[in-house]
């Protein structure tokens, strides 16, 4: 059996296998991670108990706002960590922050394995689902740092989008100012007024997309108060998971 193969069967266990050389295998992801500390609640990308498989995070360590930015000086950094993970056997790699995305092509020609950085590379395909006149709701750090630049590297058109900043609600100061106390509920009430108060001055409003990878936790809360289709950080990583890590289907015809 090939090397990187998946084993669905008593048969494919005992067949001969060709050993990868990592210290360790079976992590089809791997996510680069800012060295952030604050309360990281299940359904944060950077909290492992979010995927029911696992996943490899490597850490780079750099102040939050320099991602933000998209600063060169960081650049290299982002790629050595992506170089490190496809040597530990990953089959793709995404980012635990929307603003990797400044640094998808730089990424993506470094490694040979797929690279997917930021949660904004799902715009096209969610406008597609669209009417013409439909816009996607998009909650974002930090508002400041989006521009149609920063949205084209990710193979996006910011005139899809409403762009609503989240990155100034005071129950999102923990995590946007590394504090080690969250008030978890009243973060997900903010974050359900928010997005009420945008789709009243928006009706266009057709789908909602969370930029940042601490927002997923409120995913359910924001869809349960709009009752629209919410994509987040985990939609992303689950579709590419899937695609690298294909199982058998078993049922009954």
């Amino acid at each position: 059996m090939r090397k990187g193969s998946n084993l669905q069967t008593e048969a494919d266990l005992a067949s001969t296998l060709q050993v990868s050389a990592t210290p360790f295998s079976g992590c089809g992801v791997g996510i680069i991670a800012v060295n952030l500390i604050y309360p990281k609640v299940p359904g944060n990308v950077a909290n492992a108990t979010t995927f029911d498989f696992p996943v490899l995070y490597e850490v780079v360590d750099f102040e939050i706002e320099e991602l933000f930015e998209g600063s060169e000086q960081i650049k290299e950094q982002i790629v050595q960590a992506a170089k490190k993970l496809e040597k530990q056997g990953v089959r793709a790699i995404v980012g635990a922050c929307g603003y990797f995305g400044h640094f998808q092509e730089a990424v993506a020609e470094a490694v040979d394995i797929p690279v997917f950085l930021s949660s904004i590379v799902q715009v096209p395909i969610i406008n597609i689902g669209l009417k013409k006149k439909q816009k996607i709701l998009t909650l974002v750090a930090s508002g400041k740092d989006i521009n149609a630049d920063f949205f084209r590297s990710s193979g996006a058109d910011l005139s899809d989008c409403i762009i609503c900043e989240i990155g100034s609600l005071e129950s999102f100061a923990p995590i946007r100012w590394g504090k080690t106390t969250l008030d978890n509920p009243t973060l997900e009430a903010d974050l359900v007024a928010t997005v009420k108060k945008e789709l009243e001055k928006a009706p266009e409003i057709g789908a909602i997309l969370l930029e940042c990878s601490d927002l997923p936790p409120y995913s359910y809360a924001i869809q349960q108060a709009a009752g629209l289709p919410v994509f987040d950080f985990i939609t992303l990583i689950r579709w590419v998971h899937s695609s690298v890590v294909q199982n058998r289907y078993y049922g009954h015809f």
